[in-house]
């Protein structure tokens, strides 16, 4: 299944996927490349960064 990286954009079928830390009902989806450079996201309903 591919999904888009929340912090890149990029269509991936290597993720990670976790509950936001603000609003669980909002998942975060990261992808190897993001995690493993450490590249920060932005939450898509507070707009607050995250690592």
């Amino acid at each position: 299944m591919l999904k888009n990286c929340t912090t890149c954009g990029a269509q991936t079928r290597e993720y990670a996927e976790f509950p936001s830390p603000y609003d669980p009902s909002v998942k975060i989806v990261r992808c190897y490349s993001c995690r493993r450079i450490s590249l920060p996201y932005t939450d898509p309903t507070t707009g607050k960064m995250g690592p």
